[in-house]
């Protein structure tokens, strides 16, 4: 009887753990959006394994970020756009606003198309008209869904993110070379592999993934779950690492499962999409491999769509104190649910219209790679202020890791910025 007790209080203390650091899980795992993918599908074929190095720095980064976003979440129980708006006033807070929403629009529109194209090439069927399903499946989700439902479902839906690692295994790399390009970074300054590192980076470490952290832990998660104490915030930034790590080996496997079969074959110019890499495997690496792929195609866009919406929403409510929040109903938070009704129209009426979104990502990223650092400057500045923080402050050495992934950031995006004015990329 006392062994029975035990074993059910470990489940339950398992499933705690899990509930606790499920923000940080949801956050990290989003971050492998289909843009993401496409960009280390595109990456494996053109350096092969010779960028992988860069996917396992990626926990680092992203781990520092989430700790900060999580720690700042739970302490000031309120969001980075929100803060920003009180501490730094509506000027700097439209800033954070713009460089968040452009770039979440493009890319839902850009998601909502690989998702579809992903259901597509599992069953067989044209991709065009499976759009308004996929969004309609993920709109529904958000609707009739409060927040504690919705990072639930997502949750196991990250399961699905798995089917790239079995695609990288059948994928047959080699694991020698494999593993001394992970462990041994290889420096060049080859303008096309460089541009390779810069994109992996700068499409990894966007703003609505830590923005999202802050609502998760500041906003919707409910006040007896919220982490007090030291106790409570180690679990917080256990969970940030935890997902920085799912978020890196997931981005590794990506890069392994294209540069084991594109890149090995040379075929790095039909790769311009997550689509167009699945399609491309299947000759190299069989179906099995080309359809687990294409399935975690799909999860990535599932995943990733309604943390998307969700984060234009809130940003977007915040600015213009509406009410705001999952947990609230619609009839409560009408201008929320417009919000997040009108970003998956806008990326439908995109998608029907045929309108190519590769040109729109470019000035996305644009945004993104100026935006991506001030939201982090933002967080780190207001997760080492007493008026935000009172005695909860992050550290020094976490603040000083934030900086350095801010500049880290800055210095990688930089030349996506200047090099189109000169000609350089």
């Amino acid at each position: 009887m006392h062994r029975e007790r035990s074993a059910g209080g470990r489940r339950r203390s398992v499933r705690g753990l899990l509930r606790s650091i499920g923000p940080e899980l949801v956050s990290a795992a989003s971050d492998n959006d289909p843009t993401n993918v496409g960009t280390a599908a595109a990456v494996g074929a053109q350096a092969g394994y010779q960028l992988c190095w860069v996917a396992v720095l990626v926990a680092p980064l992203l781990g520092v970020v989430l700790a900060i976003a999580a720690q700042v979440g739970a302490v000031a129980r309120d969001d980075l756009q929100s803060l920003t708006l009180k501490r730094y006033g509506r000027g700097v807070a439209a800033v954070l606003l713009v460089s968040v929403v452009v770039v979440n629009l493009v890319t839902i529109a850009a998601d909502l198309q690989a998702g579809a194209a992903g259901i597509g090439l599992l069953a067989g069927i044209g991709s065009r008209w499976l759009v308004v399903p996929l969004g309609a499946a993920v709109a529904g989700l958000l609707l009739a869904g409060k927040y504690g439902q919705v990072v639930t479902v997502l949750r196991y839906l990250m399961l699905g993110f798995l089917a790239f690692g079995a695609a990288a295994v059948l994928a047959h790399p080699d694991w020698p070379r494999l593993l001394e390009a992970s462990v041994v970074p290889a420096l060049s300054l080859r303008p096309e592999e460089l541009a390779g590192g810069l994109a992996l980076l700068g499409t990894t470490l966007t703003s609505y993934v830590y923005v999202w952290e802050t609502i998760g832990r500041g906003v919707e998660e409910p006040p007896d779950r919220t982490p007090e104490g030291s106790g409570g915030l180690g679990r917080a930034r256990a969970g940030a690492v935890a997902g920085a790590v799912f978020t890196a080996v997931i981005l590794w496997f990506m890069l392994v499962a294209s540069a084991a079969t594109l890149g090995r074959h040379h075929q790095n110019q039909t790769v311009a999409s997550a689509q167009d890499a699945a399609r491309a495997l299947r000759p190299l690496a069989g179906s099995a491999a080309a359809d687990l792929f294409a399935a975690g195609l799909v999860t990535s866009a599932v995943v990733a769509l309604p943390v998307l919406m969700a984060t234009t929403g809130y940003v977007a409510g915040a600015q213009f104190s509406w009410r705001r929040g999952l947990s609230e109903g619609i009839g409560r938070a009408r201008r929320f649910y417009a919000v997040l009704v009108a970003s998956i129209g806008l990326a439908l009426a995109v998608s029907l219209a045929g309108i190519p979104v590769i040109g729109m990502l470019v000035a996305a990223s644009v945004i993104g790679g100026l935006g991506t650092p001030i939201g982090l400057v933002l967080l780190v500045r207001l997760a080492r202020d007493p008026y935000v923080m009172g005695p909860q402050p992050i550290s020094r050495r976490l603040a000083l890791a934030g900086w350095a992934v801010a500049v880290i950031v800055g210095g990688f995006g930089l030349p996506f910025i200047i090099g189109p004015a000169v000609g350089t990329f």
